[in-house]
């Protein structure tokens, strides 16, 4: 890939930066083990792609009443009726949500010589929680809460984009999810990076599956880093 017509660089968060990972599955099985159920971690995940795809898919509602919609869709599906502590469990966990490892290096690399921006299915409350693990400052942070809408809408991009003041062939997006940012940024004419992150469920995640092809796919954020370092 050829990356001199780029300014600038879009990031989805959890699952891209933040191991969305290991802050939703001991959260998800803590809940399951209380209830007596027992499931492989893929298997989690993939409910859990359902279960968010399907609170997101009506009228915008808060990312936190999305992680609640998610815990009761799990004791629907299982038969039981999770506590308001049960309810409440996910999305007071997002502060402790760790970075990968090579997430903060990353990020100070690119920045030296693009603007970085974050376009992030969250609340503006809960991201300002995660940015203080992020270790560098943001031209522009699009949140669903602004967008009133949740990624793969293409309104969450085109606010982007009128936020940073770009063309499409200028902005470059980053993101783990096909299904949420791969397909989206590229019907708006937005190049698009898959970062194909280690996972209990490989090549998915916590996410629907889809089907699309990347401009490029890499395993972590550092390797675009050193892919865009100059020679």
């Amino acid at each position: 890939m050829d990356f001199s017509p780029f300014t600038t660089i879009t990031f989805d968060c959890y699952g891209t930066l933040i191991n969305w990972e290991a802050g939703l599955l001991p959260g998800l099985r803590r809940l399951l083990a209380a209830h007596r159920h027992e499931m492989p971690e893929a298997a989690i995940l993939e409910l859990y792609g359902e279960f968010e795809a399907k609170a997101e898919s009506g009228p915008y509602i808060t990312y936190r009443a999305v992680l609640e919609s998610v815990v009761r869709q799990f004791g629907e599906r299982y038969g039981f009726q999770p506590s308001g502590t049960e309810l409440r469990a996910l999305h007071e966990s997002i502060p402790a949500w760790p970075t990968f490892p090579d997430t903060v290096s990353a990020l100070q690399n690119l920045q030296k010589r693009y603007r970085l921006a974050i376009i992030s299915n969250i609340d503006d409350d809960l991201f300002n929680e995660t940015r203080k693990h992020l270790g560098v400052e943001f031209s522009a942070v699009i949140t669903a809460q602004q967008a009133r809408s949740y990624k793969p809408s293409r309104n969450n991009f085109l606010m982007a984009l009128r936020a940073l003041k770009l063309e499409p062939s200028e902005l470059l997006h980053v993101g783990q999810s096909i299904y949420h940012d791969v397909i989206p940024a590229q019907s708006l004419g937005i190049r698009a990076v898959w970062v194909n992150r280690r996972s209990a469920r490989p090549g998915v995640g916590a996410v629907i599956k889809a089907a699309g092809k990347p401009d490029l796919e890499i395993p972590d954020v550092a390797t675009l880093a050193a892919l865009t370092a100059p020679e």
